[in-house]
């Protein structure tokens, strides 16, 4: 079964306490954070405080994705704000120490998650993979939300399943960007295990229905 994260970058936040609660009475699994910084990405969202606010309500696990230039400077930040996950950039780390950025997720106490952009090699990503729990493959380019799915990330997420398989490793795979009901059941087929869904969730009439049906899809 994969998991359903949603992505409150798509939700209304005059709302915020009536969305992290929405989510904690769904079937979702995680709550899903995108922290911009308006330079790693061309847009801006929130930050610590907004993470620090939501662990005061939600009952899910806090997947905190950092498209942030220099996030080795957050960790500590994020982690006691609330972060359970935090997601880092490779492209925004790849000139650094990236290993030690991810022990140094891990040794805080947080999940390391590796997240990578549409344009970068699956295979870049695999000198880290025994430091992280999770890989994030961007199925759009980061930074606005409702974006078009990328169709491309159906074969890199059968790449990156084969690498695991082959090295045996239980990493998961998260994909984020133009999630679905249509394209959700593919997705978990060629081996997705977290879904990140925003405007597919937030544009429905029943948000709850909606992540009752993409559940039932990956089940």
């Amino acid at each position: 079964m994969s998991l359903i994260a949603p992505s409150i970058l798509n939700s209304d936040f005059l709302e915020l306490g009536d969305t992290l609660e929405m989510i904690n009475h769904s079937d979702a699994d995680w709550v899903h954070l995108d922290v911009m910084d308006g330079s790693f990405v061309p847009n801006i969202s929130f930050g610590i405080p907004i993470v620090e606010a939501a662990k005061r309500i939600t009952k899910k696990p806090l997947d905190v994705h950092l498209m942030i230039v220099n996030p080795e400077k957050y960790i500590d930040g994020f982690r006691k704000a609330g972060a359970d996950l935090i997601n880092i950039h490779y492209e925004a780390c790849k000139e650094k120490d990236l290993k030690s950025i991810l022990r140094e997720i891990k040794d805080s106490g947080a999940r390391p998650a590796l997240a990578i952009n549409p344009d970068t090699p699956i295979k870049q990503i695999f000198d880290f993979a025994e430091y992280i729990d999770m890989v994030l493959i961007m199925s759009v380019f980061p930074g606005f939300g409702g974006q078009k799915f990328i169709a491309e990330t159906y074969n890199r997420v059968m790449e990156l399943k084969q690498f695991f398989i082959q090295n045996q490793l239980n990493t998961l795979i998260q994909v984020d960007g133009g999630v679905s009901l249509d394209n959700i059941s593919k997705l978990k087929s060629v081996g997705v295990d977290v879904m990140v869904v925003g405007s597919v969730i937030f544009k429905a009439e029943s948000p709850t229905k909606t992540i009752s049906k993409l559940k039932s899809l990956v089940r």
